[in-house]
């Protein structure tokens, strides 16, 4: 039985709207390459694209996605660097916005989130994973949020505990939640898999 909290992806679909937002990292790009294959002409036009290289390897995605002449388009250097300006670019919006996630887990909850806070609802927001498969994971004890987890148990950041990395994924954090693996067993751990690469 599938989890209710788990995000479900979709491919990119183009929607009918005055202005198109694009929050993508990595391979995101190449989400919506696919996507601009689909468009109507005009499209990108009014697109504001927010795009987030993750390795060197990404840049020609920068490039592919220069040629389809968005309106906007923005490199930014870091998801941490990059997330004011998409929550500055939300607070502009106007109603008839269309927003675009693709990429990472971590990039698609962190957007999702500050869309819903800007009063945006988390169902019309279109977002397809592409990349990493490594999970955000919010310790459910000390509240502390560790980046870019790939292995099952992992350890917490903050405050060191080994955490069984659940499937259950909160929306209102953005991160999948982790709790300690060996609470009852001090000691007593499986195996380190790594199971999100």
């Amino acid at each position: 039985m599938p989890i209710k909290s788990r995000p479900v992806y979709r491919p990119l679909t183009p929607r009918p709207g005055h202005m198109h937002l694009f929050a993508v990292d990595g391979e995101g790009g190449a989400a919506v390459l696919d996507m601009a294959s689909q468009a109507p002409p005009g499209f990108f036009a009014h697109a504001h694209i927010l795009y987030i290289p993750l390795s060197p390897a990404d840049d020609h995605y920068l490039a592919k996605l220069r040629r389809l002449e968005p309106d906007t388009l923005f490199e930014g250097p870091s998801l941490a660097a990059a997330l004011p300006r998409f929550g500055q670019v939300l607070a502009t919006a106007r109603m008839g916005t269309r927003l675009y996630l693709a990429g990472t887990e971590g990039l698609i909850g962190q957007a999702t989130r500050m869309a819903m806070e800007a009063g945006m609802d988390h169902a019309s927001i279109e977002a397809e994973h592409r990349g990493s498969l490594a999970r955000r994971v919010q310790c459910v004890h000390c509240k502390g949020i560790t980046e870019d987890v790939t292995s099952q148990p992992c350890r917490c950041s903050h405050c060191g505990l080994t955490l069984l990395v659940r499937d259950h994924y909160s929306r209102r954090v953005a991160a999948f939640q982790g709790v300690c693996i060996d609470a009852e067993d001090p000691g007593v751990v499986p195996p380190l898999e790594e199971l999100f690469k």
